[in-house]
């Protein structure tokens, strides 16, 4: 039996307990931001609102103390969201004992220092002693993985005797991972893959959105090549795999239909999705100007469109 903390105890965090504990490992799920979540969850029996299902009492839920990483532990798996990344650097410092970190958290950032585009496992590793980081992406919906409805994943790590390693621990009928040393190019696929599926989510039927879909994995060929990932990435599960599972139904997608019938970005989210994180809007003001000012607009068309418009709170104008 294996020590797994997951950091983070929001649907993708609780849903990634339950192939941990199928592997009969010791699992605890900790909460850094949302003590009101922590407190629901122990007083209505284990009971996810977002999740919309009781998780199973084995499961240890606990709010983050800087205690428990003074702990040993087999593995750590980072569930925040793409904002509490800098957090976790700062506290990952508390660590007291080398162990696997994986990271489940989806996202880029614009470095202020570097005036470059880093990954979620090179932020973490700002600042910090080396750490052996993993990053697991791929077509997973909370909601599915939770109901134990068969997903598959990609774990990437440079070494990967650790990816398997970590693969070992999660792994289960229902819970399928694959593997991959193209860790930049899987985190670039993961991350970009929201921008395109509000795209594809704009798009007036079937017949538009498929060529979209076309398009959008053209421009995700070229974007992962200029930012050093593989091209063979972006047709794997981290890439054309996560872009489908986002395309066909998700807030992504959700809030791209609104674009589509022509809402501005802020009309949108204030009328339909007030309370929604959509995570390709974050990630469009997080690098979208550099985007627009450093790579050649000419390759990546649809990317243009829909950074201008989100950025501009302009309606959204798909060129063919």
């Amino acid at each position: 039996m294996k020590k797994i903390l997951i950091i983070g105890a929001g649907a993708m965090g609780a849903a990634f307990s339950i192939p941990c504990l199928d592997n009969k490992n010791n699992v605890t799920l900790c909460e850094p931001y949302n003590n009101q979540l922590v407190k629901k969850l122990i007083e209505n029996k284990n009971f996810h609102p977002a999740l919309k299902i009781r998780l199973p009492k084995k499961l240890n839920i606990k709010k983050f103390t800087s205690e428990i990483l003074s702990q040993k532990w087999d593995l750590v798996t980072i569930a925040v969201g793409s904002m509490g990344i800098e957090w976790v650097r700062k506290n990952i410092k508390q660590l007291k004992y080398n162990t696997n970190i994986l990271i489940l958290t989806k996202g880029l950032k614009f470095d202020k220092n570097t005036k470059k585009i880093i990954t979620m496992s090179e932020v973490l590793n700002q600042g910090n002693k080396k750490l052996n980081i993993s990053v697991l992406k791929g077509p997973c919906l909370a909601g599915e993985l939770v109901r134990k409805i068969k997903s598959s994943t990609v774990i990437a790590n440079k070494n990967i005797k650790i990816a398997k390693s970590i693969g070992k621990l999660i792994s289960t009928k229902y819970y399928k991972t694959e593997y991959s040393t193209d860790v930049r190019g899987v985190e670039i696929c993961s991350a970009i893959k929201n921008i395109y599926s509000m795209l594809i989510g704009a798009g007036e039927g079937a017949n538009t959105a498929s060529t979209i879909f076309n398009k959008s994995i053209s421009e995700m060929v070229y974007l992962t090549k200029f930012f050093k990932g593989r091209e063979e990435t972006v047709y794997g599960l981290a890439g054309i795999g996560d872009l489908y599972v986002s395309a066909v139904g998700g807030r992504n997608s959700k809030m791209g239909y609104f674009l589509g019938k022509g809402f501005t970005f802020k009309n949108a989210k204030k009328k339909f999705m007030l309370n929604d994180t959509i995570e390709g809007a974050e990630l469009a003001f997080e690098i979208g100007h550099y985007i627009l000012k450093k790579i050649d607009n000419k390759k990546i068309p649809l990317m243009v469109d829909l950074l201008k418009a989100i950025l501009n709170n302009a309606k959204l104008n798909i060129r063919w």
